[in-house]
């Protein structure tokens, strides 16, 4: 028996917005097959996928899953693992997406709903192909913090974006775990990052992490304000999780030939027309979602090439309730810069 946190039919979270609950309990852990690698959990990290589900809307919601994508822990059993039992590893949280740069080869999910294992857990039973050696300068944290964000980031900025040294890149609501890695991730490859959001705060954080300029999306003349900061540069890259308003006006500030890649909705108002002043200008609009094993892979050695350190924004000590709700209570009203990390 171990202790996780379990998705229930019944609403604990006090507050309206849940359909679900959380509880935290012990379940019996699975026997793993000889494919299989035992991992003991030292943190795991939330995303707002888990707050979705927990408000019912996610699709394909089953009740008794353990949620959570996202963990760093050590190896106990190591199965055909490539790595040592003692290691310190990653877990990547997709399943049946091995290496095709278009698509997943099977039926894709993620970590943290049946019939799949979630992270949440003191251990947790999976394939030993998706178990990674973490990189050693990264704290627990900080490790628990990358698998998920940091596998979609990559693939939306090098896969899809194919970001390089001089390109000039947006990255739309700068905060959220995803648009924070990609910042990163552009800097740290030589691009020129300019960022959105409707907080100053994280804008002036954002330029403290690399980026050279940022505006207000709320702001009437946003647009404008963002080409008057590329001073006569055009964007070569946009990494949008959104598709606000925004989006209508960026062929105002879009080289010809740049490449939109959209991983999320967040605005969720159908913000996106893609209408002649793209197409006239060969302007790409690329979907993204998360990765394949091969990606992630990557990522993980891009992150230790560079000694990346993702953002952590809070960390609690413990599996416990109280933790629990604490977390999703910080990722309902964001209030969270950075990712929100459980020390198991």
């Amino acid at each position: 028996m171990v202790l996780a946190a379990i998705l229930t039919n019944k609403p604990n979270l006090n507050n309206s917005v849940f359909e679900n609950g959380i509880e935290v309990k012990e379940f019996d852990l699975p026997e793993p097959q000889p494919d299989q690698s035992i991992v003991k959990i030292q943190a795991a990290a939330f995303n707002h996928r888990d707050i979705w589900i927990t408000k019912g809307l996610y699709a394909d919601i089953i009740h008794n899953s353990v949620l959570g994508a996202d963990a760093v822990g050590i190896v106990k059993k190591k199965g055909t693992a490539s790595v040592d039992e003692g290691q310190r590893v990653l877990i990547n949280p997709g399943v049946n997406w091995d290496s095709d740069p278009r698509r997943p080869e099977g039926e894709f999910r993620i970590l943290g709903l049946l019939p799949s294992p979630g992270t949440f857990a003191e251990s947790i039973v999976v394939d030993s192909k998706e178990v990674f050696p973490c990189p050693e300068h990264l704290s627990t944290s900080e490790a628990a913090a990358l698998p998920l964000a940091g596998l979609t980031a990559y693939r939306a900025t090098f896969s899809k974006c194919q970001v390089q040294k001089g390109d000039y890149v947006l990255i739309t609501g700068i905060g959220g775990g995803v648009a924070l890695f990609a910042l990163q991730f552009a800097v740290a490859v030589g691009a020129h990052v300019y960022v959105t959001s409707s907080n100053p705060e994280k804008i002036k954080f954002a330029k403290e992490l690399g980026a050279e300029g940022g505006i207000n999306y709320k702001d009437s003349d946003a647009i404008e304000e963002l080409n008057r900061q590329l001073n006569g540069n055009k964007i070569d890259a946009v990494i949008d999780g959104s598709s606000g308003d925004l989006f209508n006006k960026l062929p105002k500030v879009l080289r010809a030939g740049a490449i939109i890649a959209q991983y999320g909705d967040t605005a969720r108002i159908g913000g996106v027309n893609y209408n002649i002043h793209y197409w006239l200008n060969n302007i790409e609009l690329k979907g993204s979602t998360m990765g394949s094993r091969d990606e992630f892979g990557k990522m993980v050695d891009f992150v230790d090439k560079y000694k990346i350190k993702p953002v952590v924004s809070h960390s609690f000590k413990g599996l416990t309730q109280e933790n629990v709700e604490k977390s999703v209570s910080l990722l309902t009203q964001g209030q969270q810069l950075g990712k929100v990390v459980i020390e198991v």
